[in-house]
């Protein structure tokens, strides 16, 4: 699997491009495809041999240790995400003469501020929807 990254992927710790690497595999169809048929295969193994103790062990076992790397791969990527999104998003209120600079970082911001900007946003919502209705 190849792809282009940005300057500076070299850089990246080596850890956190082995990262990316397995949560840009896990996402793959392939693997969904390969996953499917692993678990048929396991099952098809399991009623061959009866269903031994060792079979269920080996299954929680391999099971909860990929659940496990997997929680904190979906988590890194989702957190890389959310940063880079939020960015372009600072980069947008930024750049635009009408937005409100105030928001920018806003994600930082305590909860009763988070809190008063939600309300203030559903009042603009409101008055919008009655202008809406009133067209």
């Amino acid at each position: 699997m190849t792809a282009n990254h940005a300057d500076g992927w070299d850089a990246r710790h080596w850890s956190r491009r082995l990262i990316h690497w397995i949560s840009a595999v896990a996402s793959h169809a392939a693997t969904a495809i390969l996953a499917c048929l692993l678990v048929i295969a396991w099952t098809i193994v399991g009623a061959v041999s009866g269903f031994p103790r060792w079979w269920q062990t080996t299954l929680y076992s391999v099971t909860g240790s990929v659940t496990f790397v997997m929680v904190f791969v979906i988590q890194h990527a989702q957190e890389r995400q959310t940063f880079a999104s939020q960015r372009k998003l600072d980069e947008l209120i930024r750049s635009s003469s009408q937005a409100d600079d105030s928001l920018i970082a806003v994600e930082e911001s305590d909860d009763r501020h988070l809190q008063a900007l939600a309300s203030l946003n559903y009042t603009d919502r409101a008055l919008a929807t009655e202008r809406d209705s009133d067209l």
